[in-house]
C-alpha cells in the first residue's frame, strides 16, 4: 500500500462565526469540528497528519495534542498558500496526499477510503471528490468528457448557461500524488483578482502537462458540508446527529425520537437499549445492553451496566450497575461508582461515593464523599455532612446498615455493619456493627397546651 498523509487546512479565522472562538474550535455533536476531520484522516493510517493553522493556533493544538504536525500560516492567501506553507512536511516523500479542510466535520472515513481506492484504480495523478446537487449555486462545476473524463473545473461565476445546469461540484476535497503535487506548487502564481494562490490552480497545470485528472462522485453528499456560519452549524449538527443515531439503530438500539435525542461521536450503545427523547449522551460514555435511558437523561462521561433504568437525571464521570434504577431527578456527580441492583431515587444526589450492590437511596438524599456498603437503605432526607468549612471528611456506612429519615452524618463517622440509627438524628461518633444510636431530643408533649396558645392570642 502506498504511504498516505493528510494535510488540513484550518487557518481561517470565521469571521462570519461572529466568535471570539476560532472556527474549527466550534463543536458538533459535542466535539470540535476539526477533530472530526482529524479522526477521519488518522482512520486512513497515515504516515503523518499535517495542520495548516492560523488564527487560534495556539487553542488547536491544546485541542488535538502532539499527535497532529502544525504548520503556521501567518497570512492567508488562499488555498494554494496553506499548501505551499506545508511544503517542507511532504516533500521528497512518495504516496498519496488528501487534502481536507477544518470546517467540514461531516467528511467520513469510509468516503476518504473510497476516494483513495478509486485514484489507485485509475492510475489517476489527482483526483476530486465531487458530489451531485440539486442547488449547485455557488459551486464550482465538473466538466466531463462524452466518456466521463474530467475536463475542467468551472467556478460558478465563469461558467456558461450550459455548464451552470451541471449538478456534480467540486467538493474541494483532493488526493493528489505526493511527488506531483509539491512539484507543482512552486508553479502557482497569484495573477488573479483576488491576489491569491488556488489549489484548483495545481489541477490546471497537471491537467496541461497531460497527467491523468480523476473525480469521484460520492453518493454521501453529506459530507461536503462546510460551516462558515452558525446556520451552516446548525445543519451541520443536525446531519451529524441523525447519522449517528441511524447507526445506532442500524446496531440494535432502539431511539424512539431520533430528531430528539442527541448522542455523541464516541458513545457506545449496547443491543436492546432504548433511548428516550431528549436524553443527551455525550463525550466517552458506555452503555450496556438493555437499558433504558431517559426521557430528559444527560450522561458524559458514564459507564454504565446492562438493564439499568435512568430517567430524567444527570450523570457525569461515574459508573451505574447492572441493573440498577436511577431517577426520577438524580444528580450523580463525578467520581461516583453505583454498585449492581441499587435504587437511586427522586432529588439524590451522590458526589464522589461509592454505593454498593443492592443499597437503597430512594429520596431526597445527599451522599457526598462517602462509602455505602451494599444492601444500606438511606432513608429519606438522609445526608453526609462531609464539609467542616475547610477541608472534606469521608462517612462510612457498613453492609446492612439502616440510616432512618432525615439524620445527618457528620464525617469524619464510620457505621458498623448491619447498625441502625433512629430517624431525626444527628450522628457524630463512630458506631460498632449491630448497634442502635439515637441522638435526638427527647419528646416533651404537654397537653391542652395548644388551648392555652390560642387563648393567650385572643386576649392580645
Amino acid at each position: 500500500m502506498n504511504d498516505r498523509y493528510a494535510l488540513i487546512l484550518a487557518a481561517g479565522k470565521g469571521t462570519r462565526m461572529k466568535s471570539k472562538k476560532y472556527k474549527v474550535l466550534h463543536p458538533v455533536c459535542g466535539k470540535p469540528m476539526v477533530q472530526h476531520v482529524v479522526d477521519a484522516a488518522k482512520r486512513m493510517n497515515p504516515q503523518k497528519t499535517i495542520l495548516v493553522v492560523g488564527h487560534g493556533a495556539e487553542d488547536v493544538r491544546q485541542q488535538l495534542g502532539p499527535d497532529v504536525t502544525y504548520v503556521l500560516q501567518e497570512q492567508q492567501l488562499g488555498t494554494g498558500h496553506a499548501v505551499k506553507v506545508a511544503k517542507d512536511q511532504l516533500e521528497g516523500k512518495q504516496g498519496h496526499t488528501l487534502i481536507l479542510y477544518g470546517d467540514t466535520p461531516l467528511i467520513t472515513a469510509e468516503v476518504l477510503e473510497e476516494l483513495i481506492q478509486f485514484h489507485e484504480e485509475e492510475q489517476a495523478i489527482v483526483t476530486i471528490l465531487t458530489a451531485n446537487m440539486d442547488n449547485p449555486t455557488g459551486y464550482g462545476r465538473i466538466v466531463r468528457d462524452r466518456h466521463g473524463n474530467v475536463l475542467k473545473i468551472v467556478e460558478h461565476k465563469d461558467a456558461s448557461t450550459q455548464e451552470k445546469e451541471i449538478q456534480e461540484i467540486n467538493t474541494g476535497i483532493y488526493c493528489f500524488s505526493n511527488e506531483h503535487l509539491v512539484n507543482t506548487l512552486d508553479k502557482l502564481t497569484n495573477q488573479n483578482a483576488q491576489g491569491e494562490y488556488y489549489i484548483t490552480d495545481c489541477i490546471e497545470i497537471l491537467k496541461k502537462q497531460n497527467h491523468k485528472v480523476a473525480a469521484f462522485l460520492t453518493e454521501d453528499t453529506d459530507v461536503t458540508h462546510g460551516v462558515n456560519d452558525r446556520i451552516a452549524l446548525a445543519e451541520a449538527e443536525k446531519l451529524m446527529r441523525l447519522r449517528i443515531n441511524k447507526q445506532h439503530m442500524l446496531q440494535g438500539v432502539t431511539i424512539i425520537d431520533p430528531e430528539n435525542t442527541y448522542i455523541g461521536p464516541d458513545v457506545t450503545i449496547g443491543m436492546d437499549t432504548t433511548i428516550l427523547p431528549g436524553t443527551i449522551l455525550s463525550g466517552h460514555t458506555v452503555i450496556g445492553e438493555d437499558c433504558v435511558i431517559g426521557p430528559y437523561a444527560e450522561l458524559r462521561h458514564v459507564h454504565i451496566g446492562d438493564g439499568v433504568a435512568i430517567e430524567y437525571a444527570v450523570l457525569v464521570e461515574s459508573e451505574v450497575g447492572d441493573t440498577t434504577t436511577v431517577g426520577p431527578y438524580a444528580y450523580i456527580r463525578p467520581g461516583s461508582s453505583i454498585g449492581k441492583g441499587s435504587k437511586i431515587g427522586d432529588f439524590v444526589e451522590i458526589k464522589n461515593s461509592t454505593i454498593g450492590d443492592g443499597a437503597k437511596i430512594p429520596h431526597l438524599s445527599y451522599v457526598g464523599d462517602a462509602d455505602i456498603g451494599a444492601k444500606v437503605n438511606m432513608g429519606c432526607g438522609s445526608l453526609t455532612v462531609n464539609y467542616d468549612g475547610s477541608q472534606k471528611h469521608r462517612t462510612v456506612v457498613e453492609e446492612g446498615s439502616f440510616v432512618g429519615c432525615n439524620v445527618n452524618l457528620v464525617a469524619p463517622v464510620q457505621i458498623g455493619p448491619g447498625a441502625y440509627i433512629a430517624a431525626g438524628s444527628t450522628i457524630t461518633d463512630s458506631m460498632p456493627g449491630d448497634s442502635f444510636a439515637i441522638a435526638r431530643q427527647r419528646q416533651v408533649t404537654k397537653e391542652n397546651y395548644a388551648q392555652k396558645l390560642k387563648e393567650k392570642k385572643k386576649t392580645k
